[in-house]
């Protein structure tokens, strides 16, 4: 027979633990509310356009603002969080210009998958053990999923707007249960950032406005993952060797000297996504990039939009070795893949040399957007 919430006074502690027993490192309750503060975050980052090509973000907005609107039967939230901390500086290939730099929740498999199925037990287990009617959801869903965090007690969101804990630091995934049943929300965890700015100041592209506000358009994330077009050239040279994402405002923050590595295996860093050298990466077709990024969240990218990624890395490398693959892809299928390859060659060739490639394959070119790239060098 399946017990009853009523019966149940210790149901949280049996969540909790059967959530800790699953490999989740946090969890926590709150209540089924967001407060104004959340809304008007939310409100104002949709009416400043700092969403982006994000347009899912502007869809829903009500339902985002509050979970009951999500879920009118909703009573309590069980927010999870999985850590996918590295043993690793994450900031320590910045400064390898022959390598590239793949954000360290991208180096293993996709979290979606890992996340996603233990949440499944858990749910399974409150359907079965507590009688309660659920919903789970993993970054898919229009959930404001870090201030629940928040009001559960799993950590703040810092000055990044990221969430931080104190006991694993800025590594974390999160995952949410929406059920019926009334659980006592735990203590909302407070913001203890204080004075420290290390995360706006660590910003390659000033994508902070002010703390606690993110301009997703000059985030080095939102463009290398999420922006589907040309890169803004105002940004290139700041992206350095990102071709995935970029940690440089959560690997400062100093709540980290709690950090530690994940105890998920699947979450470890795949070898060759590590440091992957920038001169295998370029040569990547569809098939190989499918292959190799198979299980990975890269793999959604698409081919044509990483090898952009990759060839802004080379046109900032310096290394003129490289100069001969970026000239390869000029005549590549993608406009994207050909408007960075030209951008490449101008960085790294003298101008003779570029403007000797530039006769050749100039006049063959139909795409505007290339266009623009042979004929406004900067």
């Amino acid at each position: 027979m399946k017990k009853t919430i009523e019966n149940e006074p210790d149901a949280k502690e049996a969540i909790r633990s059967r959530a800790l027993e699953l490999g989740f490192d946090v969890v926590g309750f709150a209540p089924a509310a967001l407060n104004e503060n959340a809304r008007n975050r939310l409100s104002e980052f949709i009416s400043n356009g700092y969403h982006g090509d994000m347009g899912w973000l502007a869809e829903r907005t009500q339902q985002r603002s509050q979970p009951i609107d999500l879920w009118p039967r909703v009573q309590s939230v069980i927010v999870v969080g999985l850590n996918y901390g590295s043993d690793e500086d994450p900031l320590e290939v910045i400064g390898k210009p022959e390598r590239g730099s793949i954000s360290v929740y991208a180096r293993g498999r996709d979290y979606h998958d890992v996340v996603k199925k233990k949440l499944r037990s858990l749910a399974r287990f409150i359907v079965d053990e507590l009688s309660g009617d659920v919903k789970f959801f993993v970054d898919t869903a229009p959930v404001m999923e870090k201030p629940l965090a928040q009001k559960a007690g799993l950590g703040w969101q810092g000055k990044h707007t990221n969430l931080v804990s104190k006991t694993v630091g800025s590594w974390l995934f999160l995952g949410e249960i929406f059920t019926n049943l009334s659980l006592g929300p735990d203590s909302e965890s407070k913001d203890i950032c204080g004075s420290c700015s290390r995360c706006l100041t660590a910003c390659p592209t000033e994508a902070f406005p002010a703390p606690y506000k993110l301009d997703a358009q000059r985030c080095i994330s939102y463009l290398t993952i999420e922006h589907k077009g040309h890169i803004p050239r105002e940004f290139r040279r700041a992206i350095g060797n990102r071709i995935y994402g970029c940690d440089d405002c959560l690997a400062v923050c100093p709540w980290n000297k709690f950090a530690k590595k994940t105890n998920e295996f699947e979450l470890e860093a795949r070898l060759e996504l590590k440091w992957p050298r920038l001169a295998d990466l370029v040569q990547l077709n569809d098939t190989d990039f499918r292959t190799i990024f198979s299980g990975s969240p890269v793999k959604r990218l698409g081919r044509d939009r990483f090898i952009r990624n990759v060839l802004i890395a080379i046109g900032n490398s310096g290394i003129l070795e490289l100069a001969a693959l970026a000239k390869a892809r000029l005549i590549d299928e993608s406009p994207l893949v050909r408007a960075m390859a030209v951008w490449a060659l101008l960085q790294l060739l003298p101008n003779k040399n570029f403007q000797q490639i530039r006769l050749h394959h100039r006049n063959r070119e139909t795409n505007i957007e290339v266009l623009k790239e042979w004929d406004n060098p900067y």
